[in-house]
């Protein structure tokens, strides 16, 4: 979802620059110029962290989607004797039965979110194409410098600071303080009539700067802080951020120079900054390029900072290593942040590829998208269709009731001799549920207000509890317990469901083994030549639109035991027949089960 996406940019950038900026505050003696600068190179890696795949994260990621569902009342609960009968066929397993949620149109809100947010990188992409294209007019104005001793000392100055490469040196008289860019072929430009007015002191503490930017990378830097300002636009953080950074990185860069010169020299390069004073006074601002000048204010701290320079001892530099590693370790903890926040698709991370055939059923799926997982427990082997949609988490809606009925015999709610729940006389949407009801009609007729009522006696911190021990989906009961499995903030992936029905099968969560034979018994669905079908339909049906269909269970055989799960998604006509009628389907072919 692009809001929760947008939302986790804003913090993860928001918490990085605070503590960037608390770092540099907390320790500034024990920083040097240039690990303060290196700090923030630590917000542009924190930057890349929201928009990582959601498959290379540490974990699975949690989404609160903003639903406002629509109440369904449940029933006062008394305990009786009138146990469902095990082995019991239920002969009308094929109705599928459903209560519509009304939910906020959140696909209007993204696309209201996307069109501003497009719509503000779009003024800024064209703000920094016409940077772009003031540097190409700034090209084609340079002129070659005709002096063979200022070119005589800007190859002396490259030979001090160790660069080989071939950097163009020229001068333009639409410039008015001296800049370097260029990402493929790099520009030193000065300004028109430069030796009138700087001595060739001047000149070499010049090239002595723009070149030490070349030499610490700073013109790719510059691309890639605009990029990250096109994307971080709406944070106003990031635009301080990057006013803080272009200020450290001319600090740095004036204590490289500083380095390369006798203390003598230092007040003599101080006052070349300040001979651009006045041209700061009329901005010539270019994103894309690496100016000497700057605004007063500016100048202003570099000169204090010039004018108190010591070289860096070797305790500073181990000093300015610690802090910025101690930054970067909590740059790598905003990953798992991420991981809980970011990713809107709520993608399961599943690692049982060698042992997965991945097949293409989309002939029974028509014009459906979804997935069907199927588990073979004697091949230990899972078979798949459609990778995507197999891993990805929607609300379980009435297959949940499963693990329902299975913590509230845990809870001792009900129990596998007294499960029936009376009625209390209000009016439902279908005839079926207006009477009292047992756990296996219930699961048969998909009864929601027995399960709400089983949910109201768990309470929200059992139920999470129970959830978080069979790791079911995402755990996310924050829905409330009216609605949270009812296309809220719960939501499971097909292969989660065919990994948990497994794991109930063969009772590895240690529960009682007369609660999960209780809830195994009412999921018994039919009997065919020695094949028994278990199973639980669900259908997620929101502003009166089927959307979300389910077939979920397994089928045992003579000489083995098949797990599986079909999960469907359509805008009106998705319910969790049809995900039968794909299952049964898919089934008889491969020769598993008949009807």
């Amino acid at each position: 979802m692009f809001v929760t996406t947008l939302l986790t940019s804003f913090i993860i950038s928001s918490i990085t620059v605070g503590f960037i900026l608390l770092m540099k505050k907390l320790f500034q003696k024990q920083l040097s110029a240039k690990w303060q600068y290196n700090l923030w190179y630590l917000l542009l890696a924190a930057l890349i962290i929201p928009f990582i795949p959601a498959y290379l994260l540490p974990a699975g990621n949690l989404f609160h989607t903003f639903t406002d569902s629509s109440s369904i009342e449940g029933g006062s609960a008394s305990k009786n004797n009138a146990a469902a009968k095990a082995g019991e066929t239920n002969t009308d397993w094929m109705q599928d039965f459903s209560v519509t949620v009304t939910q906020t149109n959140t696909e209007l809100l993204n696309g209201i979110a996307a069109g501003i947010w497009i719509a503000g990188a779009l003024v800024l992409a064209v703000f920094s194409i016409r940077a772009w294209v003031n540097l190409r007019s700034i090209k084609k104005s340079i002129s070659q410098v005709e002096n063979k001793d200022i070119m005589n000392l800007f190859k002396q100055s490259k030979q001090q600071l160790n660069i080989s490469k071939n950097i163009i040196l020229g001068v333009s008289n639409i410039v008015r303080s001296p800049l370097t860019f260029g990402l493929g072929k790099t520009f030193v430009v000065l300004p028109a009539n430069f030796e009138e007015w700087l001595s060739k002191e001047d000149i070499k503490h010049i090239f002595l700067h723009e070149l030490n930017h070349y030499k610490y990378k700073d013109i790719p830097t510059n691309y890639l802080m605009v990029f990250f300002q096109i994307i971080y636009w709406f944070n106003p953080l990031i635009w301080l951020a990057f006013k803080e950074m272009r200020l450290d990185r001319e600090i740095a860069c004036d204590h490289a120079v500083l380095m390369s010169l006798d203390r003598q020299s230092y007040k003599e390069y101080g006052n070349t900054i300040i001979h651009f004073i006045d041209e700061s006074s009329r901005p010539q601002y270019n994103k894309l390029a690496n100016q000497l000048n700057g605004s007063k204010k500016q100048i202003k701290k570099r000169i204090i900072e010039i004018a108190s320079f010591q070289a860096d001892s070797k305790l500073q530099h181990a000093k300015s290593i610690g802090v910025f590693l101690l930054a970067g370790f909590f740059v790598i903890t905003q990953i798992p942040l991420a991981s809980v926040m970011a990713n809107d698709t709520n993608r399961y991370a599943f690692f049982n590829h060698e042992r997965t055939n991945y097949e293409d059923l989309s002939a029974y799926f028509k014009d459906y998208e979804g997935s069907f997982v199927l588990y073979d427990m004697q091949e230990d082997t899972y078979h798949i269709h459609d990778k995507e949609h197999s891993t990805l988490r929607v609300s379980p809606d009435s297959t949940y009731k499963i693990y329902n009925a299975l913590f509230g015999l845990e809870e001792n709610i009900i129990t596998p001799e007294q499960n029936t729940i009376e009625w209390d006389g209000t009016e439902h949407p279908y005839e079926q549920w207006n009477e009292d009801q047992n756990l296996a009609t219930a699961l048969n007729r998909s009864v929601n207000w027995y399960f709400q009522q089983i949910d109201q006696e768990t309470g929200l911190d059992s139920i999470r509890s129970h959830l978080n021990h069979i790791h079911y989906g995402n755990q996310d009961v924050s829905g409330g317990l009216e609605q949270y499995w009812l296309e809220s903030t719960l939501k499971i992936s097909p292969v989660e469901q065919v990994e948990l029905l497994q794991a109930f099968y063969n009772n590895r969560f240690d529960f009682q083994e007369d609660h999960v034979r209780a809830v195994k018994n009412a999921l018994h669905m039919d009997e065919k030549d020695g094949s028994a079908l278990y199973g639980k339909t669900g259908t997620g049906n929101v502003n009166g639109k089927d959307i979300n269909g389910w077939f979920v269970g397994f089928v045992e055989t003579e000489t083995n035991t098949y797990f599986f799960a079909t999960n469907i998604q359509d805008e009106d006509n998705a319910s969790g027949s049809i995900a039968t009628e794909i299952t049964l389907a898919i089934l008889k072919d491969k020769q598993i089960y008949e009807e």
